[in-house]
């Protein structure tokens, strides 16, 4: 969306004459043929001025947007009812987007903070985007809170313990006798992964074991790449006896596909998800997990957000930060076991 920094750019004034002249102010005194560059500049760059956004640049809509990149995801649940919880704690409401066209890039995206349809922006990236692509999309980054993604550059982020999830998963296969032990990771771009696979990483090396590049995928997330990583790993000889699943829904994946493959879980195979949602407890076997903060970290985006907004004009830049209360807790269930006798 073009700004009245980029007319004064291309017209070569200051924003200010830009927005006198635009605004029909009888009092700016500048050349004709200036003010004709200026509304010319405008009409080649088809600049639009907004009434709403004009009128709330001093007020305040008490409203947030929420970003999430699949509102169907159960992942997102407890993020989003924390979130709610917190902003109506503030009486502030909230307004929930997911679709393509509201990611970071967008015109959708754009005009939430540069028509001041809202006052902030909580985000939480899509795993394909690549961070340094979201940076340079956020137009108010001084208004916007990434969480769980991140950190990115000049942008407050807030994210939950990552590293210790995945090394908590770990260490509970590791505590049952496994020592090849695998990782289905999320897609190569996605932060929260390579922070899971650490703490992977850092417990098989606390337990003098280490992470085979043949027992480690990056397929993505989802139900479908889950089921096609299972299979390259437990096709794979000498095949895993474990996997730590960077994601519950991707860990239903691999619950399927080694069903499909005739690995009996847990006597073949023992498998720990990160993340703890209902439908987990619906699988055959329910699905031991890793539950993580995810109503409290929404929460506590909602009040860095807030304080972030009153401090506008306070020379402190963004910060960034872990929520770790409650922790990463393991939620046993009937998917892992010792590994099996030879």
């Amino acid at each position: 969306m073009v700004t009245l920094r980029d007319v004064a750019g291309h017209a070569g004034v200051s924003v200010s004459v830009v927005s006198r002249v635009l605004n029909s102010d009888p009092s700016v005194r500048i050349r004709p043929e200036t003010r004709q560059r200026i509304l010319d500049s405008a009409q080649l760059l088809r600049y639009s001025p907004n009434s709403a956004g004009r009128a709330l640049r001093r007020s305040r809509t008490h409203m947030l947007a929420f970003v999430v990149p699949d509102v169907t995801n159960a992942t997102f649940t407890d993020l989003v009812n924390g979130v709610e919880s917190r902003a109506l704690d503030h009486d502030y409401s909230v307004v929930l987007a997911s679709s393509p066209r509201m990611q970071p890039g967008s015109d959708g995206f754009a005009r939430l903070l540069n028509e001041r349809l809202v006052d902030g922006v909580l985000l939480q990236k899509g795993d394909e985007a690549p961070l340094d692509l979201v940076a340079r999309a956020l137009s108010h980054p001084e208004r916007t809170v990434l969480i769980n993604s991140g950190p990115v550059d000049g942008v407050t982020t807030l994210a939950i313990n990552d590293v210790t999830a995945g090394a908590l998963a770990t260490r509970h296969l590791i505590e049952l006798g496994h020592t090849r032990i695998g990782y289905v990771g999320g897609v190569a771009t996605s932060d929260t992964s390579d922070r899971r696979r650490a703490g992977v990483e850092q417990a098989l090396t606390e337990a003098g074991l280490a992470l085979a590049p043949e027992h480690t995928t990056t397929l993505g997330y989802t139900y479908r790449s889950a089921r096609d990583a299972a299979r390259l790993l437990l096709g794979r000889p000498p095949a895993p006896t474990a996997v730590v699943v960077g994601n519950v829904n991707a860990g239903i994946g691999v619950l399927t596909e080694a069903a499909q493959m005739g690995i009996r879980v847990p006597d073949d195979l023992s498998v720990v998800a990160i993340h703890d949602i209902w439908p987990a407890i619906t699988c055959a076997p329910a699905l031991t997990t890793i539950r993580l903060p995810m109503a409290n970290l929404g929460a506590a985006a909602v009040d860095l957000l807030l304080a972030g907004l009153e401090k506008a004009a306070s020379p402190a830049g963004p910060t960034s930060g872990i929520v770790d209360d409650p922790a990463p807790e393991l939620v046993l269930r009937a998917s892992t076991a010792p590994p099996p006798t030879v």
